[in-house]
């Protein structure tokens, strides 16, 4: 793909990203914060169905999705995008750059929608700060985001099942956040929508301004330019 095929898919991707993020946003602010409807039923179902090795495996899974471990994957991301070491270190300040300010913002909106978390009594995981869009849910999915758009560069026709496991792992530890009592789904699903915009915004800016090389094989080497010689001339002698 060119950049300007990039640019065009990331962009329409984000934009429709954000329109449902805004809507689900607009909406959970209309309602005062409460529960939306599905919230409730599936919040009942996690807290009658936590034996003690899911509960731990969940929290594992979780714990995966905040602190230092998103930074570490970003950082392989850009390093598995760029060719050489100069691409490396602008792809991975990149990936960074991208994790970080999205980390900023989506915090700037939780303080403006100032959402509630579930009852206090539901969580069975350490929890702090207001509810919507989910944190680890949007961090998760950012970095799965960037690590599936790493891959694809560097393997546009394989990859699959590593591709679909990292958006595997990216959607379980949104899923954690519910079954450990301390986010709503749609606390969760406005994460993933979150992610899905900005990861739109920063590819799209990716496009536009990472040198073309990002986005294109190296040209394979010419083959010489050899004048073909007549075999039948082999052991010949030149007339005079």
């Amino acid at each position: 793909m060119n950049r300007r095929d990039v640019a065009e898919l990331a962009g329409s991707t984000g934009l429709g990203a954000w329109t449902a993020f805004a809507v689900l946003a607009m909406t959970v602010v209309a309602g005062a914060g409460q529960p939306l409807w599905p919230d409730p039923g599936l919040l009942t179902w996690a807290v009658g169905h936590r034996p003690e090795t899911m509960l731990a495996l969940a929290r594992g899974v979780t714990a995966t999705g905040t602190g230092a471990v998103p930074y570490v994957l970003v950082a392989l991301a850009g390093a598995l995008a760029g060719r050489t070491v100069r691409q490396r270190l602008i792809a991975v300040a990149f990936c960074l750059a991208c994790l970080g300010a999205g980390q900023a913002l989506r915090y700037g909106v939780m303080e403006l929608v100032h959402r509630p978390r579930p009852p206090q009594e539901a969580w069975t995981a350490h929890a702090s700060g207001w509810a919507f869009p989910s944190g680890h849910s949007t961090t998760a999915a950012l970095t799965a985001g960037l690590l599936i758009v790493a891959l694809t560069l560097r393997a546009p026709r394989g990859g699959t099942a590593l591709r679909v496991a990292v958006g595997c792992w990216g959607v379980m530890v949104g899923l954690t956040r519910v079954y450990l009592g301390v986010h709503w789904f749609t606390d969760v699903i406005g994460g993933w929508l979150f992610a899905a915009g900005w990861l739109g915004v920063c590819v799209c800016a990716a496009a536009h301004w990472l040198p073309g090389a990002f986005l294109t094989e190296p040209a394979d080497a010419e083959p010489e330019d050899h004048v073909p010689q007549d075999p039948g001339r082999e052991g010949r002698s030149r007339p005079a």
